[in-house]
C-alpha cells in the first residue's frame, strides 16, 4: 500500500471519534501540516471528509452513503451459503439460515441432512417464533422495549410440553439467549426434533441473521446436538466476519 493511501485511510477512523483540527490530524499521522492538508483536501473532494465552518474536519456524507450502499447490496445468504454447506458436510445434519421480517422469522437458506430422516422445512417458510432457535437468537438482539412489545402481541401455541408457555417465560428465555449468545430448541416445536442456533452479526455487531443445525432425536439426541454448539458458533462467527468485512479478533474461537 502506498504511503499516501495508508495515511489517508488512517485519517478516517481518527475522525470517526469526532471533529479534529488540521494540527491534530497532522500530529496523529506524524506528518507536517502541509501533508495532512493535502490528504484532507483529497478526501474532502470525494465527500469522505467535510470541513466545518470552525475549520475542523469531520467525516463526510459521501462516506456514509458509500457504507449504506455497500450494506444494502450485501447478500447475507450469498456470504453464508458456502459455510452452511461445509457445516452440513461436517455434521451431516440439516442447516438453516433465517432472517427477521416484520413479526416473522423466515428461512432464507437450507442444506438438507444426508440422513434418510429429514426435517420438513422450506425456504420462505416462517418459523415458530416462541420455540425455534433461530427466532430466539434474532429476537433476543432486539431492544428491550421491542422485545416486550413483541412478546405481548404474539401467541404461544403449545406444540409440545416443552413449548414456551407465555410472554414472561418467553422474555426470560430471550434474556438468557442474549447473555449466552446462542439458543436451543430441544423438543419445543416437535418432541423428536432438536436444534441449536447462533447469531450472524453485521457491521456494528447487530444480529442480521441466525443459523442453526437441526436433527431428529433418532439421529442426534439433545446432548449430542449440544456438543456441536462450538462448531455452530465458529461457523456463525466466520460468516459474521465475512459479512461485516472485519478481521478475527485475537481471542476469537
Amino acid at each position: 500500500m502506498s504511503q499516501s493511501v495508508e495515511r489517508a485511510l488512517r485519517i478516517l477512523p481518527a475522525l470517526a471519534k469526532g471533529p479534529a483540527g488540521l494540527g491534530d490530524v497532522a500530529d496523529g499521522l506524524g506528518v507536517h501540516k502541509s501533508t495532512a492538508l493535502r490528504l484532507l483536501r483529497t478526501l474532502h473532494a470525494q465527500g469522505f471528509v467535510y470541513r466545518q465552518p470552525d475549520g475542523r474536519y469531520r467525516l463526510g456524507a459521501g462516506l456514509f452513503a458509500l457504507a449504506a450502499e455497500a450494506v444494502e447490496n450485501l447478500d447475507v445468504r450469498e456470504v453464508a451459503h458456502p459455510h452452511l454447506v461445509e457445516l452440513n458436510r461436517l455434521t451431516g445434519h440439516t442447516v438453516h439460515l433465517a432472517l427477521h421480517q416484520d413479526d416473522e422469522v423466515v428461512y432464507i437458506d437450507k442444506v438438507d441432512s444426508r440422513y434418510p430422516v429429514r426435517m420438513y422445512s422450506r425456504i420462505g417458510r416462517p418459523v415458530p417464533l416462541t420455540v425455534a432457535a433461530v427466532a430466539k437468537v434474532i429476537l433476543a438482539d432486539l431492544p428491550e422495549a421491542d422485545r416486550r412489545s413483541l412478546a405481548a402481541r404474539i401467541e404461544y401455541p403449545r406444540y409440545t410440553a416443552r413449548s414456551t408457555p407465555d410472554a414472561d417465560a418467553f422474555l426470560t428465555e430471550l434474556a438468557l439467549v442474549r447473555r449466552q449468545g446462542w439458543a436451543a430448541d430441544l423438543g419445543g416445536h416437535e418432541e423428536a426434533l432438536n436444534c441449536v442456533g447462533a447469531p450472524v452479526r453485521g457491521p456494528g455487531g447487530r444480529v442480521v441473521a441466525a443459523m442453526s443445525v437441526s436433527a431428529p432425536g433418532v439421529v442426534a439426541g439433545p446432548d449430542e446436538l449440544l456438543e456441536l454448539l462450538p462448531l455452530v458458533r465458529r461457523t456463525a462467527d466466520t460468516i459474521s466476519r465475512e459479512y461485516s468485512g472485519s478481521e478475527p479478533s485475537e481471542d476469537a474461537p
